[in-house]
C-alpha cells in the first residue's frame, strides 16, 4: 500500500535516496540543506547504510568517489557555496565515470549570500563548474513529490549511464511543506557493475583514474565521455508543459520559478491573455528542440528565474531569433511576484507597433 504523508523538501529528498537503496551519503552542514543531512543521519544506520558527516565539503566529495569506485550507491549534498567547494571532486567523479547523485539546494550568492532561496547555480550545474570538458545530468524538481520521485531517478541515471547526476533544487522547495506518496515498488535492482574495485580474485585488476598521461589517452578518453553526452542528449530530455496548446505567450521557468508562473499564467488567462508554460525537468540535456517547435507559435518567451537571467542563454539558442525574448526574475534570494509575471506576459502579448506611413 503506497503511504501518504507531509514532508519537508529536504526530508523527502533523504527517504527517496533510501528507497532508491543509497548505500553511504557523505556530507556536510550548511543551511537550507541541513535538514536533509539530519534526516541521513537518523535513518541510514538503521538500514545498515553510511552516514559519515565528513570534515568538510571537499572531503565529502572524495569520500562518494571512494565509495562509488567499488559500485556502492552513493551520495552528497549541500547549498551553493558548499557546492563550490566540491567542483573539483564532481570533475574527478565525471571524468572517472562514477554513478553519483549531488544534491544542491540553492541559496543567495554570490559569495557567502544569505540563506534565501536562489537559482543562480545554473551555470555552474550545467556548464560543468568544475575543470575539463564534462557534464552533469542535471534535474529540476518543483514539487516536494519530485523531491522525492526524483531522487530515486537520479540513482537509476547515474547507474545507466555512469555519471554524476545533480538534483538542483532550492532553499523554498527544501524548506516548505507538502503531501507526497512515498515510493513503495520493489527496491531499485542495482545493475552489475564490472568495471568496480571489488578485489580482483579470479580476474584481472581493474583501473578507475582520471590522471591519464600516457600519450592520446586523456584525449581518447575525453572522445569518449563526448559520446556518451551525445547519447545522453539523445535518450534522455524531460519536460513538462501547461497550456501550452493555443499560448501566443511562451513561459519558460524551472523549480520554484515554475510555481510562480503557474499562477501568473492562470491570472493572465483570466484576463484573457493565452499563455503557457514550459517547464524545463533535465536542465542538462534542455529541452532546446520543444522550445524551438514552440518559439515558431508564439508571440513572445519570457524566462522566469532566480538570478540574473542564467537559463535564458540556453532559451536564446534553442528559441534563435524567431520571438522576442523578455525575462523576469530576482536576485540575491528574491522571489519573483505573480503580478510582475503577469505585466510581464501582457507585454510580450501586445501586437507589435507598425510604423505610420509617412
Amino acid at each position: 500500500m503506497r503511504k501518504r504523508v507531509l514532508m519537508n523538501g529536504n526530508d523527502a529528498i533523504g527517504e527517496g535516496a533510501i528507497r532508491a537503496g543509497c548505500e553511504a551519503y557523505f556530507g556536510y552542514p550548511i543551511t537550507p540543506q541541513n535538514e536533509l543531512t539530519s534526516y541521513m543521519a537518523n535513518h541510514m544506520q538503521a538500514h545498515g547504510r553510511v552516514f559519515i558527516q565528513a570534515e568538510s565539503e571537499v572531503a565529502a566529495v572524495n569520500m562518494v568517489f571512494g565509495a562509488a569506485v567499488t559500485g556502492r550507491r552513493a551520495m552528497t549534498s549541500s547549498s551553493s557555496p558548499g557546492i563550490s567547494l566540491k567542483q573539483e571532486g564532481l570533475s574527478y567523479l565525471a571524468a572517472a565515470e562514477l554513478p553519483s547523485v549531488i544534491v544542491n539546494v540553492q541559496r543567495g550568492g554570490p559569495g557567502l549570500g544569505n540563506i534565501a532561496p536562489s537559482q543562480s547555480d545554473y551555470f555552474q550545474a550545467t556548464k560543468g563548474g568544475g575543470h575539463g570538458d564534462y557534464h552533469l545530468i542535471v534535474l529540476a524538481p518543483y514539487t516536494v513529490q519530485e523531491m522525492h520521485d526524483f531522487t530515486i531517478d537520479a540513482f537509476a541515471l547515474a547507474d545507466r549511464y555512469r555519471n554524476p547526476v545533480m538534483l538542483l533544487t532550492d532553499g523554498r522547495l527544501g524548506q516548505m511543506m507538502e503531501p507526497l506518496t512515498l515510493y513503495a515498488g520493489r527496491p531499485q535492482k542495482i545493475p552489475a557493475k564490472p568495471w568496480a574495485l571489488t578485489g580482483a580474485k579470479g580476474r584481472k585488476p581493474n583501473h578507475i583514474r582520471s590522471l591519464l598521461l600516457e600519450d592520446g589517452a586523456l584525449e581518447q578518453r575525453n572522445l569518449h565521455l563526448q559520446a556518451k553526452y551525445k547519447t545522453i542528449l539523445n535518450e534522455l530530455v524531460g519536460y513538462d508543459e501547461y497550456l501550452t496548446s493555443d499560448a501566443t505567450v511562451l513561459v519558460v521557468a524551472y523549480g520554484s520559478s515554475a510555481r510562480i508562473a503557474r499562477g501568473a499564467i492562470d491570472q493572465a488567462r483570466a484576463k484573457g491573455v493565452k499563455a503557457g508554460l514550459l517547464r524545463p525537468i533535465t536542465l542538462w540535456p534542455f529541452p532546446r528542440a520543444r522550445i524551438r517547435q514552440l518559439a515558431g507559435k508564439v508571440r513572445g518567451i519570457l524566462v522566469v528565474e532566480m538570478s540574473a537571467g542564467q537559463m535564458i542563454e540556453d532559451v536564446q539558442l534553442s528559441a534563435g531569433d524567431r520571438v522576442p525574448l523578455a525575462f523576469e526574475g530576482r536576485m540575491g534570494g528574491g522571489i519573483p511576484e505573480e503580478s510582475a509575471v503577469v505585466r510581464a506576459i501582457q507585454r510580450l502579448a501586445k501586437p507589435p507597433q507598425r510604423s505610420a506611413r509617412k
